[in-house]
């Protein structure tokens, strides 16, 4: 790989259960920039790749993914779960990427790292990080692509989805059973659920050891209750002032995909060129 090569590549990795093909829109926009972008659908399926304490294997599985289907350093973007991967990816291994753009993925700090920790350690995991639980009930599978269509758009998270996005979770995020009609989740809930709860705890700990070389920012949801929930000091001690936000919950990029697209450009470009980043009209979450 050649670092002092500035490479107009996207690296996007998603977030739990959210395959990446859900995120056709965003990936349109960027292509329509001038950027080629690249993205694993689905971490955590391979079994080369197991889901395991702390994500390693996972970190590998990006690492791997740049290495084999890009060739050269990148713009590494990611939400939620996507966004932890590419930090911890730049950290561990710096030749991958040239800036990194996480998409709400606040880092634990304080208090609520150690809690997390101990959890872990005790096997209560699961009645700390309440998506695990429910990720490990969800129902996986209907009677018909509409039947599915039907059970999402009731739902007021998936309600708030442009409509596009909407339409590429159904045909993506699920697939067709054998029977050749039901729809089945295409991300395994088992799956999803261990990634919740083998979460890593001291990520501010680790980057601080191992600091990212590149330039990196942090784009929040104004209305994300995960962001609330774990605050924003310790992704702040990270990125400084690179800090943005937009007018949407913790799954805005599904909500707002053309603004979310063109926000992620503006880091880009300002990375490229220095030049200062409109304030967002939200300057903090709700």
């Amino acid at each position: 790989m050649k670092p002092h090569t500035v490479h107009r590549t996207i690296v996007f990795s998603h977030a739990n259960s959210f395959p990446a093909s859900t995120y056709q829109a965003l990936f349109e926009s960027w292509r329509q920039a001038g950027y080629e972008v690249h993205a694993l659908d689905k971490f955590g399926h391979d079994a080369r790749y197991p889901v395991t304490m702390n994500w390693p294997h996972l970190v590998d599985q990006l690492k791997d993914f740049v290495e084999r289907e890009v060739g050269h350093p990148a713009w590494l973007v990611g939400h939620s779960l996507g966004g932890y991967l590419s930090m911890m990816a730049a950290s561990r291994h710096p030749h991958l990427a040239q800036g990194l753009v996480i998409m709400d993925s606040p880092v634990l700090h304080g208090w609520k790292s150690a809690g997390v920790g101990l959890a872990k350690r005790l096997g209560t995991i699961d009645r700390v990080v309440a998506p695990a639980r429910i990720a490990a009930q969800r129902t996986q599978e209907w009677q018909s692509l509409q039947v599915a269509h039907e059970h999402f758009s009731a739902k007021p998270k998936f309600a708030a989805f442009h409509p596009r996005v909407l339409q590429d979770y159904l045909a993506h995020g699920t697939e067709t059973h054998l029977d050749g009609q039901s729809r089945r989740l295409s991300f395994r809930r088992e799956i999803e659920a261990a990634i919740y709860g083998t979460m890593p705890h001291d990520l501010l700990q680790t980057f601080r050891r191992h600091p990212h070389q590149c330039p990196l920012a942090f784009i929040g949801g104004t209305h994300s209750r995960e962001t609330r929930k774990v605050g924003i000091q310790g992704i702040k001690q990270l990125v400084g002032r690179n800090l943005s936000w937009i007018e949407g919950t913790h799954l805005y990029p599904f909500e707002l995909p053309d603004l979310t697209a063109a926000e992620v450009l503006k880091w880009l470009h300002h990375f490229q060129t220095a030049t200062p980043v409109a304030a967002s009209p939200a300057l903090s979450p709700a």
